[in-house]
Parts: structure tokens; C-alpha cells; sequence
């Protein structure tokens, strides 16, 4: 697809990924997951907030740092290749910022509303408190900066890390083959789901958010294994309710992910 028509269609590529996996997940889930009305409209409502942010905080900064970076690349650069190389420079981004949102206490007070989550399906991909949302972008705009990044390419990373959020917190029960080789590529479930396994030295892992290579790399894969039985969660912190949740950074307890 065109990175022009990506720009222009990410809600509804979003939108129709997140169908597609909702459905799917409730048809051949990985793990039993009881109705829980409640859990969904509190994702539901996360969700929203994000909606909302990204044309009035992520986008606008985004398109502020790509016009005001330090220099300007040569025009006779290749579109394919400075495009694949800033996918693969922002998804390295992305897993170091990932893991400052474990290792600093204050971005670790807004990542934990993520980690409450007690199950983890596609909802779970968007529930994000809007101040991570915000500080996400913020940080967002360094490479951009430095690095000259054109707008077009960092809606182009948005779209790929949303489709990837949303299938690597989904509940679908994929083929072990399948899972086995796309894991060698790309984050899937069975990686991702043990990030949020509630006990802290496998939520301080697996930090990756689209290419699985970074884990590896930089030596914070896990090795436990995902299981259908496996706890989500943060261990002693029950999820809380909507209102909770929005004022959680802000409380003196509001930082823990868990004990060591």
C-alpha cells in the first residue's frame, strides 16, 4: 500500500485489524476469558481518549518536529530505503522507550494503568492512560528531530505499531508452527503476553513492540513461556475502576509493577 494512502486510511486500517481480531479471538481463543462488560468499556474509553489525542497532541507534534528537525535530507535519496530504515530506527525507538516506562519512576506511574489489565485481548492494545499518550509523543519527537524523518514516515510506524499492538495483545489461538516462525520476525502473542505476566521479572521483559530482534539483542527476552493458565496482571494491584485509573499516576503507590 502507498504510504499516501496509509496516511490517509490509518483509522480504518486500525479499525478493520481490531475487528477482524476481536472477532477472531472470541471464536479460537488462546486462554478462557470470562464476559466482562465493564473491562471492555473501560478499554473502550481508553481507547477513545487516544482517538481524540492523536489528531490534537501526537500528529501536530509529529508534524512540528518533521518541520522544524535540524537539517533537511538530499531530495535524491531513495523513498523505499529511508522509509524501511526509519521503520527499523523507530522500532528501536520504540522498545527503549518501552523500557524506560519499567525503569523511570514517573513514566512508570502512567505505563501501569496499561499493565492492570487483568486480561489481555486487542482492547488491551489501546489501554493506555492519555498522559502516556502524550509523553510517548513528546519523546517521539528526538529522532524526528535528529534525524530529519519525513511526517509520512512516522504515520507509516504509527500504523505498523498499531496493527502490531493489536495482534500481539490479542487472545487468538494461532497454529504453533505459525506463531513459532512469525515469532522469529515479529512480536506475536506468545511474546507479548509474557510481558504482562504478573510477576515482575517477566513484565520487565520483552519489551519489543513490532520486530522481535530487539529482546535478543539487547538481552531482555524471557525465558518463561507463555501458558493459557498464565496470571495477567499486576500481582497485589486488582484493576481499578475508570476513575481510579485516570488519577492512579498521581497517587504515592502510583509507580509499582509489582515487587522484584
Amino acid at each position: 500500500m502507498p504510504t499516501d494512502a496509509i496516511i490517509e486510511n490509518k483509522a480504518i486500517i486500525g479499525g478493520v485489524v481490531f475487528a477482524a481480531l476481536f472477532v477472531a479471538e472470541r471464536l479460537h481463543a488462546a486462554s478462557p476469558a470470562p464476559r466482562n462488560l465493564k473491562r471492555l468499556v473501560r478499554n473502550g474509553v481508553l481507547w477513545a481518549s487516544l482517538f481524540i489525542l492523536s489528531p490534537l497532541i501526537v500528529l501536530p507534534l509529529s508534524a512540528f518536529a518533521a518541520e522544524h528537525s535540524l537539517w533537511r535530507r538530499p531530495a535524491e535519496w531513495p523513498e523505499g530505503l529511508t522509509l524501511a530504515i526509519d521503520l527499523i530506527i523507530f522500532d528501536c525507538w520504540a522498545y527503549w522507550v518501552h523500557r524506560a516506562y519499567h525503569e523511570v519512576p514517573f513514566m512508570r506511574r502512567f505505563h501501569r494503568v496499561h499493565h492492570l489489565d487483568e486480561r489481555l485481548d486487542s482492547t488491551s492494545a489501546v489501554r493506555f492512560h492519555p498522559g502516556e499518550v502524550a509523553i510517548s509523543a513528546g519523546l517521539r519527537m528526538v529522532p524526528v528531530i535528529l534525524l530529519s524523518v519525513p511526517f509520512a514516515h512516522v504515520v507509516v510506524y504509527e500504523t505498523l505499531l498499531l496493527v502490531g499492538s493489536l495482534f500481539h495483545h490479542s487472545n487468538i489461538k494461532l497454529p504453533p508452527a505459525i506463531e513459532n516462525a512469525l515469532s522469529k520476525i515479529i512480536v506475536t502473542p506468545s511474546i507479548h503476553w509474557v510481558h504482562h505476566h504478573a510477576v515482575r521479572e517477566d513484565t520487565d521483559s520483552n519489551y519489543a513492540a513490532v520486530l522481535s530482534l530487539w529482546d535478543p539483542l539487547f538481552g531482555t527476552r524471557s525465558k518463561t513461556k507463555r501458558t493459557a493458565d498464565m496470571k495477567i496482571g499486576i500481582a497485589g494491584s486488582p484493576d481499578e475502576p475508570l476513575g481510579e485509573l485516570l488519577v492512579a499516576p498521581f497517587r504515592p503507590s502510583g509507580n509499582s509493577l509489582g515487587n522484584r
